[in-house]
């Protein structure tokens, strides 16, 4: 009788087994044997005949000794093995897969049962006041995945896998949530709460509440933090790619089937038809929720709005606002511009009325540029607020304005260019620079000569050798210069001016002095201070692969990492989209310097994409830049940037100017003696993370040693957040720390100084969903539903219907048990093998030995 455990219950049961190799069968058996047979008759009759003369019983020995000869030879023919085989139990697996492109941070006006608060009430729509709290889409699944049963329900039945998908489906899962035996249930008679890292103020404030990382693999006790794992990231939704990678991954496993997350909103990538035929043919059930709303939003937004870093008194410049509406065209609305000193809150008022206009808006999704001419009277830093007068039936007064500050300086900015010879990088920016008005370069040329002529402010002789000297500049720009040539005290002088004063340097390599692998300033160990400015590590002197500088004869695009993508500071034009395209028709470069890779802590922007530069695996660094105290230095693997004027004359000017203002913002906002607050750039992606760094010092104005300072950061929505900012522990006094941006709109940032009167840092980033997202936020029914009916899954409208237990029939009893049990073969020991074949030689060349010995003994031929 055979007892066969519950699928619960079941364990891995091993069992090892004899067998002959050769024997498959039954009548296998004959051959051999009967060949043994005639061998051993064979044998009797040949020792008859040549021990006639000899007594009965050595007849028989010599015969029992030689037939054990040959069975033994029978043995090892016949190759007698163990077999062991494993029985392993594969619990059933339900897999989540959850949508977590930017659409997903979208809020839906029917998800708004947040009560208004008064403030908001005396407040028209648009005006300052206290916003009502949203909540995304995002956040709705994840409150009501932690607020139910569901995942507790599958856990029952399934082990259950978290997926996440966007651009790209995540390869492995974020979360595996084991099955939960009734032993387990039983163990507790109330089950414990499960576990999140965070806690939840029930408001969606566009900041993370959590400080723990969520968790891949879950006990009974335990559930992953689902508002961080759900945080909308992707720019693109390719729903049909993610489903057929994540089929073919887990098809060899038991899978009961897919729940998707999603609002359905396929906007590239295969389409999921492909997706369905694989899933039909696996026989894998989909069952897809769907999220957001099915109705057009009667809606108008300010999506974005660009302002420059800086401007300067009588001098006009652009403020462009893009406006994006739904269910709205042909209709008109006002534009308003107000103005108010930076550091503000929108409690003190919108500020001055600068100029308003009507406009008249697009079609569904359409995107439409606003732009006003401003005249700044005044120096001093301002803070811009663009509002559009929605008409009536706007459903999300929320995102109506939008807010940016902006520079207004009488000073022009200072730039030092420094190179060992003119190349030609160094001509066309020294010829841009010194037409800029509002810029002072001066030059410092190591090759040149004493009476040559430059376009320049000031010729040098010599690197700045004092404080007053170097302290007058904002940024360095330095072409593959020969470090060797300066001192050390101008090595440090210029390291203190990065790290303390928020100096900007841009080192450009080249094949003179970086492609010097081994003469050059790189492996020079008293040039250590400069190779910790440069964000990317060079190759040492026991490396095994070399540097130095890779030229090939045609040129190979850049490939801009998803950093570089969003890099405002390195566009071309003034949208995601155009930038794309315009670095989409530069031919690219030709040259690169090798490097072992970016230093920990850097951001790689773009790599050099010729198959050929590979170097240990990777692809050299192009683009790289890294915080360096309250500075920032910004890496060029070639100085090649002026081939960019063969595609249009302004893009070379462009790229250097926003990068020069990169780099040296940590000179040009200094708001207080006492220090600087820097960001990574000044627009994001809804859902990219915020990197933030602050430079602080004491009362005595040196570097601040504390365990943390506090940063207020002000979501769009009006919530406020207080993010930790730990020490760096490279470098005294400065203070990092991050978080993620999931509202869109402007955040602030705002940082009291310690040991000060009331005295802040402040700084204002623009946070916005890409146009792809935008275009159409309903939710797709349509789609949804095919792939469910034809894959033999179900439709289920909204997270109530997914997780309800009233849902007729309800979600969780679809998924079918397919718990299987699957036989393993277990390799054997050779070891032990090699072992027994080693004894049954032994023993044969003992009987054969001993019936030779026999045979001479008995004096037998």
């Amino acid at each position: 009788m055979t007892f066969v455990l519950p699928p619960l219950l079941a364990e891995n049961v091993t069992r090892t087994t004899f067998e002959w190799a050769r024997i498959q069968s039954n009548s296998d058996w004959i051959r051999p044997i009967l060949v043994l047979i005639v061998i051993l008759l064979f044998v009797r009759y040949m020792y008859r005949r040549d021990a006639e003369e000899l007594r009965p019983w050595w007849k028989w020995l010599l015969t029992a000794l030689r037939t054990a000869v040959f069975l033994g030879l029978l043995i090892l023919y016949l190759q007698p093995s163990w077999r062991s085989e494993r029985e392993e139990v594969r619990n059933s697996r339900a897999l989540l897969l959850f949508d977590t492109s930017l659409s997903m941070g979208l809020s839906d006006a029917e998800n708004q049962n947040v009560a208004q608060p008064p403030s908001a009430a005396r407040n028209p729509p648009g005006q300052p006041g206290t916003a009502v709290p949203q909540r995304n889409r995002s956040r709705n699944v994840a409150d009501a995945l932690e607020k139910s049963d569901f995942i507790e329900r599958l856990r029952k039945t399934h082990d259950v896998a978290v997926f996440q998908f966007d651009d790209a489906l995540k390869p492995d899962s974020v979360a595996n949530l084991k099955k939960v035996s009734p032993e387990e249930e039983k163990s507790a008679e109330t089950p414990p709460p499960l576990h999140r890292g965070g806690v939840d103020d029930g408001v969606d404030d566009g900041v993370d509440d959590g400080n723990e990382p969520p968790g891949r693999d879950a006990g009974p006790g335990t559930a992953p933090d689902w508002k961080k794992l759900l945080a909308p990231s992707g720019t693109e939704t390719r729903l049909g790619q993610a489903l057929m990678q994540l089929i073919q991954q887990e098809r060899g496993t038991p899978v009961s089937g897919i729940i998707v997350f999603s609002d359905g909103g396929q906007n590239a990538g295969i389409s999921p038809e492909s997706a369905v035929e694989l899933a039909r043919e696996a026989k894998i059930p989909i069952f897809t929720v769907g999220l957001g709303s099915d109705k057009q939003p009667t809606n108008v937004a300010v999506s974005d709005l660009v302002v420059p870093a800086r401007a300067y008194p009588g001098d006009r410049y652009t403020v462009t606002g893009y406006l994006q509406a739904q269910g709205m065209p042909g209709k008109t609305v006002v534009v308003r511009v107000f103005s108010r000193p930076a550091g503000n809150g929108v409690d003190a008022g919108e500020g001055e009325l600068l100029e308003s206009r009507e406009v008249t808006l697009g079609g569904d999704g359409e995107v439409l540029p606003v732009k006003f001419e401003l005249l700044p009277d005044a120096a001093g830093r301002r803070t811009l607020r663009l509002r559009v007068q929605a008409p009536e039936g706007d459903r999300n007064p929320a995102d109506n304005a939008r807010e940016a500050d902006i520079e207004i300086i009488d000073r022009k900015s200072r730039v030092l260019l420094f190179a060992d010879g003119p190349m030609r990088e160094y001509q066309f920016l020294r010829n841009q620079l010194y037409r800029d008005r509002y810029t002072s370069v001066d030059v410092l040329l190591q090759s040149g000569r004493e009476g040559m002529s430059q376009d320049a402010d000031a010729i040098l002789d010599d690197f700045p050798v004092t404080r007053r000297e170097m302290y007058e500049y904002d940024c360095v720009v330095a072409f593959d210069p020969n470090w060797k040539a300066l001192s050390i005290q101008q090595i440090e002088l210029l390291e203190k001016w990065v790290a303390d004063q928020g100096g900007g340097l841009i080192v450009v390599a080249g094949p003179v002095h970086v492609g010097q692998s081994v003469r050059g300033w790189v492996q020079d160990s008293a040039m250590s201070t400069v190779r910790n400015l440069y964000p990317v590590e060079f190759y040492g002197h026991l490396a095994t692969v070399d540097g130095g500088v890779f030229a090939g004869k045609e040129a190979w695009p850049l490939d801009f990492t998803r950093e570089g993508q969003e890099a405002d500071f390195l566009w071309l034009a003034d949208t995601a989209t155009a930038n794309r395209m315009a670095w989409d028709d530069f031919p690219g470069v030709y040259s690169c310097c090798l490097v072992r890779g970016p230093k920990p802590g850097a951001t790689v922007y773009a790599w050099f994409s010729d198959p050929r530069a590979v170097q240990g695996g990777d692809q050299p660094v192009y683009f790289a830049g890294q915080f360096y105290g309250s500075g920032s230095v910004f890496y060029l693997g070639s100085g090649e940037m002026w081939r960019l004027r063969a595609i249009d004359d302004t893009y070379f000017d462009k790229f250097y100017t926003k990068l020069i203002r990169h780099v040296s913002q940590g000179r040009m906002l200094r708001g207080s003696s006492r220090g600087v607050l820097l960001v990574g750039q000044d627009r994001y992606l809804l859902g990219n993370t915020v990197e933030v760094r602050v430079q602080l010092t004491d009362l005595r104005l040196e570097p601040l040693e504390a365990p943390s300072v506090k940063l207020e950061v002000f979501a769009p929505n009006g919530a406020t957040q207080a993010i930790t900012l730990r020490p760096d522990p490279t470098r005294v006094g400065a203070f990092l720390g991050q978080f993620p941006a999931l509202l869109e709109g402007t955040y602030r940032l705002e940082l009291p100084v310690p040991e000060s009167d009331n005295e802040r840092l402040s700084r204002r980033i623009q946070v916005k969903a890409p146009d792809l997202e935008r275009e159409n936020p309903r939710r797709n029914d349509v789609l949804l539903s095919a792939i469910a009916k034809n894959t033999g899954g179900r439709y289920y409208i909204g997270m109530e219907s997914a997780v309800a237990m009233h849902e007729v029939p309800p979600l969780t009893m679809q998924l079918k048990d397919r718990t299987s049990t699957v036989v393993l073969q277990i390799t054997p020991d050779h070891r032990e093998k090699e072992a027994w074949l080693r004894w049954i030689m032994i023993a044969l060349c003992g009987f054969l030995c001993l019936e030779w010995l026999v045979r001479r003994l008995l004096r037998l031929a």
